[in-house]
């Protein structure tokens, strides 16, 4: 079939010739997978919480608690300027980081339905040690089984997603991932405001909960069928057109199923996935999709907020219980954003939306940074009109980035590599958004406590940074299937340079020719 040119947008090789149906096994087998997302949301929204109650800190943290509430020469930057406080929050994310390695191996040779399958159990196990937690290091050694569940649900979630998802659609499909982990994030914030009054283990039954999900992904997760592309790419060639014709809804599956089996023969050839990665066909890839994206994601500060939010607003003189709905708040802006962003980026694609987004939340963090600058710290009362500025500010922000950099920061990375470097580069994004995650969460009240303001003005000059990035060197890969990317290396004003004929010949099998 000739090809190389663009179809309605789609490169040009067998596309055109794909059909699929929305079938309920479909819907289904999407929902399952995208219930791995409530789990790393329910952690995101409830160690805030948590680490802002007293009876947890009275427990874990007697010198944050008694900082807290005594009336320090300090300036209220520097209230929970704790290390071991934020190691609470922060070992989660180092260990997801490490165990993405080790999901990468059982996503590839056991599957995408294993990997989420392991997260599941792991992190029910860590919900389960955090909430009959004794002292600080039984709070760590579960929170580190809770990073092992992360690490494997964020690696095969969005993968399992992209690779179920037909092309026009892949984008709000890949999203539910992003919904799923914002209305764990608001769950979370209802609960933490309810066990807030419940004294005085109200804060073990808020982590305890985290077995929630984790059952109710575990459990799901033993019906889910495993993606055709990883059938194909496991010799499951029968199986792997079977399901491949259950999802579509129709058996006329030849294009794309020829598709995952040229993609599958190179993926064979390749014995080290990762040593692959760095060959200089894959650069466009690594450095996008497994590097840029991911980092870009955390250095937004988003997630500063999300993990803070009740401890902020308790910085900016609300009480625990006005801290707590103000975050709420925020994060039911997050939920909301999440929905726009699936009903619309299919239609307007990844650029505009990080482009848009990315100049308001630029806006937004300079507005954050100066009125705190002129109202806050030095043990000034903040005035309730900039009170409510400042949340309105963030609510803002909130909506941008979870329409934007927050939903695109996972699919992205997933829509760009090839199958046979795709559970590495998984892993690379998985770890590096980790890496990024766990400094954000190390470091970010240090860095309130010494930059004061100047830490939101420092995240407003990275979003320039970042928008810009993406402004120049980003393609557009809205509809385009996964195993057609090559194309928009190839037609790049800059990485066509890294991208050969012979590198689209092997991708493709040789049937693609340039038009």
């Amino acid at each position: 079939m000739a090809g190389g040119g663009f179809v309605d947008g789609v490169p040009a090789g067998r596309a055109e010739m794909y059909e699929y149906r929305i079938t309920p096994y479909f819907i289904f087998a999407c929902i399952v997978a995208a219930s791995g997302g409530s789990l790393f949301g329910y952690d995101l929204g409830v160690s805030g919480g948590v680490t802002s109650m007293d009876d947890f800190l009275k427990e874990f943290f007697p010198k944050v608690f008694r900082r807290k509430h005594a009336h320090l020469l300090e300036t209220d930057y520097c209230k929970y300027d704790d290390q071991l406080l934020t190691l609470f929050t922060s070992s989660l994310y180092y260990a997801a980081l490490v165990s993405t390695f080790g999901a990468s191996v059982v996503t590839r040779t056991k599957g995408r339905r294993a990997s989420i399958l392991v997260g599941g159990a792991s992190f029910f196990v860590g919900g389960i040690i955090n909430a009959f937690a004794k002292n600080i290091a039984m709070l760590i050694i579960g929170r580190i089984f809770l990073g092992f569940g992360i690490g494997f649900g964020n690696q095969a979630v969005p993968l399992y997603l992209s690779e179920m998802a037909p092309a026009k659609i892949r984008g709000a499909v890949n999203q539910l991932f992003q919904l799923t982990t914002c209305l764990g994030i608001l769950v979370a914030n209802f609960i933490n405001y309810g066990t807030a009054h419940i004294h005085p283990h109200g804060w073990r039954i808020s982590v305890g909960l985290a077995c929630l999900p984790a059952t109710l992904m575990f459990v799901g997760g033993l019906f889910l069928p495993e993606t055709p592309n990883s059938l194909v790419e496991q010799g499951k060639l029968d199986l792997g057109r079977k399901v491949l014709e259950k999802v579509r809804g129709t058996s006329n599956v030849d294009a794309e199923f020829a598709d995952l089996v040229d993609a599958s023969e190179a993926a064979r050839a390749i014995k080290h996935p990762f040593r692959n990665l760095l060959q200089r066909k894959n650069r466009p890839q690594l450095i996008i999709g497994a590097i840029a994206l991911p980092a870009f994601q955390q250095l937004t500060g988003m997630n500063s907020i999300l993990f803070y939010a009740p401890v902020f607003f308790q910085s900016l003189g609300f009480n625990t219980n006005a801290s707590l709905y103000s975050s709420t708040i925020t994060n039911g802006a997050l939920v909301l954003a999440a929905l726009i962003s699936m009903g619309l980026v299919d239609r307007f694609g990844r650029r505009a939306f990080y482009i848009e987004a990315g100049i308001e939340m630029f806006m937004e963090m300079v507005a954050v940074g100066i009125t705190l600058g002129i109202y806050f710290g030095d043990s000034k009362t903040l005035p309730k009109s900039v009170g409510y500025f400042l949340v309105i500010m963030i609510c803002l922000f909130v909506l941008a980035y979870g329409r934007s950099w927050g939903p695109l920061g996972w699919l992205v990375p997933s829509e760009l590599f090839p199958l046979e470097t795709r559970s590495a580069g998984q892993s690379i994004v998985v770890c590096v958004n980790m890496i990024f995650t766990a400094l954000i969460a190390q470091c970010f009240l240090v860095a309130l406590c010494h930059l004061k303001f100047g830490i939101f003005l420092l995240f407003a000059g990275l979003i320039m940074v970042m928008t810009t990035f993406v402004f120049f060197f980003l393609p557009e890969t809205k509809q385009v299937p996964i195993e057609e990317i090559i194309f928009l290396w190839r037609d790049h004003w800059f990485w066509k340079n890294y991208i050969t004929e012979e590198d689209v010949k092997a991708h493709t099998g040789g049937d693609k020719q340039q038009a």
